[in-house]
């Protein structure tokens, strides 16, 4: 699969995320059916009521000019007060910058610090926004390989690196696998960081869904050390852990001031500045997030645990997720490819999932930066991801739906390979 585009952007394929999304809404339109909605991240519940009603007030007050680029002052305080209690944390506001979702935090982090020719080191099995980001600003992708419980490891990394390695990105909890990294697994990682000069991007946007263990904060490991000495730089979400999907608020704490600057330049050239009545509600947010989290936690872990199981009988799934809002499945019995499964499960039995080699990409980049070819790590092409965050009856009806298809395919149904 080559590109015969010119620009970087344009030689990036779209995320597999978006292409199933317009399918399950194209089903939904042509076949008049209700789609069970497996297929994407967004929470069945929603935001507390002071977080509507905190938006409501300041588009009545007024507050909907410009803030600074870094965002109000109130909310990054608010931010650095709560990083501190609760993820041990040591920043400052002058080292935090709000965003527009985490997404976009992501983006404009990536781009502050790629250099011509620099690398980052990403997991096989990764969040497909992780690998497009870096590929748009600049950075070429190394994947190195997980281990058969789809945990990194310092020597697998360690071997993967080469001499342009500027960066390595840590997901705990982890997209789309689940997995939760302990304070051996963090502290070994952020070693061979440092031992190699490597700068670390520590995406937290599951930082409230760890089921069975605590949450840690790579940026934790950092805060007795001089500021101009740490390396992490934490991106953190409002959208999971408050049920503010559509929002879009997200927050970046730097390292260090020089990367702050940088950052704020980046902004500035992307967004100019974060809604103003959304800083609002995200202050809101924080003031009650003990409550709100703790309730919205175990809404979901309700799910996996009430709900998952019988993926577990099947022998679908290995393992509950230890954390996050998904469950990836392996599909290799049925003798279908995860592509064919998807798509035939959309249409017989209206469930959309997502097919696990979208987010096993392997892009091949030219000199110029652009993805000249790409292919799908093989042992992915037998995986699917769904989302636990959904309503229960759904995701029950979900969960059957497809242990029905699994059973059909072993029966040499009409669903079965041809």
């Amino acid at each position: 699969m080559k590109s015969e585009t010119l620009s970087a952007a344009g030689s990036i394929p779209s995320s597999c995320l978006h292409r199933i999304f317009r399918a399950a809404e194209l089903r939904e339109k042509e076949a008049g059916v209700d789609v069970v909605k497996l297929h994407v991240g967004d929470p069945y519940f929603n935001p507390a009521d002071n977080v509507a009603e905190a938006f409501i007030d300041a588009v009545r007050r007024g507050e909907t000019k410009y803030t600074g680029v870094e965002g109000l002052p109130e909310l990054r305080a608010a931010v650095v007060d709560k990083l501190r209690a609760d993820n041990g944390v040591d920043s400052e506001v002058s080292r935090l910058l709000i965003s527009p979702g985490s997404c976009q935090g992501l983006a404009a982090l990536l781009q502050s610090l790629a250099e011509p020719g620099a690398e980052i080191l990403l997991p096989e099995l990764h969040w497909p926004v992780h690998l497009q980001q870096a590929v748009l600003a600049g950075f070429r992708p190394v994947l190195y390989p997980l281990g058969a419980d789809l945990r990194p490891d310092p020597e697998t990394i360690a071997a993967a690196a080469t001499p342009r390695t500027r960066v390595l990105l840590i997901n705990s909890p982890a997209n789309p696998t689940g997995v939760v990294l302990d304070r051996s697994e963090i502290g070994a990682l952020l070693d061979l960081a440092r031992s190699r000069n490597w700068q670390v991007i520590s995406d937290e946007a599951y930082e409230h869904f760890v089921y069975e263990r605590e949450h840690v904060s790579v940026a934790s490991f950092e805060r007795d050390l001089p500021v101009e000495e740490r390396i992490v730089h934490s991106v953190f979400s409002f959208s999971k852990s408050f049920a503010m999907t559509g929002y879009r608020l997200g927050y970046v704490a730097l390292a260090n001031d020089r990367a702050a600057d940088v950052m704020k330049v980046a902004q500035e050239a992307n967004i100019i500045g974060t809604s103003t009545p959304v800083q609002y509600a995200g202050i809101a947010a924080l003031d009650s997030r003990h409550e709100s989290t703790a309730a919205n936690r175990k809404l979901v872990q309700r799910n996996r645990d009430v709900a998952l199981p019988p993926l577990i009988r099947a022998g679908l799934l290995h393992e509950l997720p230890a954390g996050g809002w998904y469950a990836m499945l392996d599909v290799g019995r049925t003798g279908l490819d995860a592509e064919t499964f998807a798509a035939r499960l959309l249409e017989s039995k209206g469930v959309a999932v997502v097919p696990g080699e979208g987010f096993a990409m392997r892009p091949e980049l030219d000199a110029e930066g652009r993805v000249r070819s790409h292919d799908f790590a093989p042992w992915a092409r037998q995986l699917i991801r769904i989302a636990f965050c959904v309503d229960q009856s759904a995701l029950e009806t979900g969960v059957r739906k497809i242990v029905e298809f699994v059973d059909e395919c072993g029966d040499g149904g009409p669903t079965s390979a041809d």
